[in-house]
């Protein structure tokens, strides 16, 4: 095949790359789809099923810690099974889940549903970073992790909004239906378009191995410093969604649940920015890019403090562009500098991205309850305070010899 070379490695601007570049951000989109359309809904939970904010929020903190957990049970697998069946299978069935939980009336069952939904979602995410590692040519892995995170910032874009629009104009429920079907459609054309994989060796895992395949990575002068940076970012980006819909629902803003569905449109920048992120950071060196984009974050956090309601949304835009420039460079680091057990390594960086989703943004309930959106701030700022001195750590961090 002329758009390969004979290492088998997919290069940019190839077909195969734009086929496998479609796939992955497909399968993201599915992914966040199902797991953050719920986020919009929160002050709907709260008040139809007479819950706290703090309570709401396990809708989704619920599914993200147990997909955290899963992931490490998870990935070893998909050094048995492969990637791409792993991956195929995550995403069929959170995308019925999906479909189920919208038919639960009660509130416990409804978060079982949803738990089991994070628990069936925890095929896509290390695996894929693990398939990029080994298929993609060194310099094609910053722009199609970059693309990958695109796809999930389209996908939770997408979710969040089309719940929060529908939940005003129908139903919420009717909304979670439609986003189900939408992640079963975006499954199918990854089974399509997704080439298999070819580098991949399975091999056969004995399991009392598995600590140990884990636990090396700990042992890397950067690995953990990356990890943490996954735990702190995600945590902090999270609560700032969670929390500004109960916000701007009340005065003197008194927003509609349409309207503040609509802000998660800011998802876009995301898109545009975790790419270009990814290829700034092949092009000057991660080093260079990954405190600059936590810095972006860190401002926009900041900015959220204003009563004006431009400057509140600015700085939602702000925030999600260092975000996801900061994840897309993260990210692809982890892949880069783990050597051997690839996908243990990304599974322990999606865990703590997921526990930190989880953990985080429901603690940043108690803080919304006790001292309101200031609150809020003074938490997720003290997190991304923290996420940039370790980036800054990591500006200073020797290359690995290759």
């Amino acid at each position: 095949m002329n758009s390969e070379a004979e290492d088998g490695l997919i290069r940019s601007g190839t077909p195969v790359f734009r086929r496998t570049a479609l796939a992955l951000a497909a399968a993201g989109f599915s992914t966040f789809a199902v797991l953050y359309a719920v986020q919009p809904l929160l002050p709907i939970y709260a008040e139809d099923f007479g819950v706290s904010p703090a309570a709401s929020s396990l809708a989704l903190s619920l599914p993200c810690g147990l997909l955290a957990v899963a992931l490490l049970v998870v990935s070893p697998l998909s050094e048995i099974w492969g990637r791409k069946p792993v991956m195929l299978a995550s995403l069929v069935a959170s995308a019925l889940l999906t479909v189920v939980a919208a038919l639960v009336p009660g509130w416990y069952g409804f978060l079982a549903l949803r738990a089991l939904t994070g628990l069936t979602a925890s095929g896509l995410p290390a695996v894929a970073m693990a398939y990029l590692a080994e298929e993609m040519d060194a310099k094609a892995i910053g722009l199609s992790m970059g693309l990958l995170v695109g796809g999930n910032a389209l996908g939770g874009m997408s979710g969040r909004l089309i719940s929060g629009v529908m939940a005003d104009f129908v139903s919420w429920r009717a909304g979670l239906a439609v986003i189900g079907g939408l992640a079963l459609a975006a499954a199918l054309a990854f089974w399509r378009w997704l080439p298999p994989s070819r580098r991949f060796v399975p091999r056969r895992l004995a399991w009392a191995e598995v600590p140990g395949s884990f636990a090396h990575h700990f042992r890397d002068a950067g690995l953990p410093w990356l990890f943490a940076e996954a735990f702190l970012l995600m945590g902090g980006f999270v609560c700032i969604y969670n929390y500004i819909g109960f916000r701007l629902l009340d005065p003197p803003y008194a927003l509609s649940q349409a309207v503040i569905g609509m802000i998660f449109s800011v998802y876009l920048a995301g898109m545009v920015s975790s790419p270009v992120t990814g290829e700034l950071a092949s092009r000057f060196g991660r080093r260079r890019v990954l405190w600059v984009a936590t810095a972006v974050g860190l401002a926009g956090i900041v900015m959220t403090l204003s009563d004006r309601l431009l400057l509140i949304l600015a700085g939602i835009v702000v925030t999600t562009v260092g975000f996801f420039g900061a994840h897309a460079v993260a990210s692809s680091w982890v892949g880069r500098r783990a050597l051997r057990d690839r996908a243990q390594a990304s599974a322990i960086y999606l865990g703590l991205y997921y526990l930190g989703s989880s953990v985080l943004g429901t603690a940043g309930g108690w803080f919304f309850a006790h001292s309101g959106w200031n609150g809020v701030v003074l938490f997720v700022g003290g997190l991304y305070g923290l996420a940039l001195m370790i980036a800054l750590r990591l500006a200073r961090l020797k290359p690995l010899a290759t």
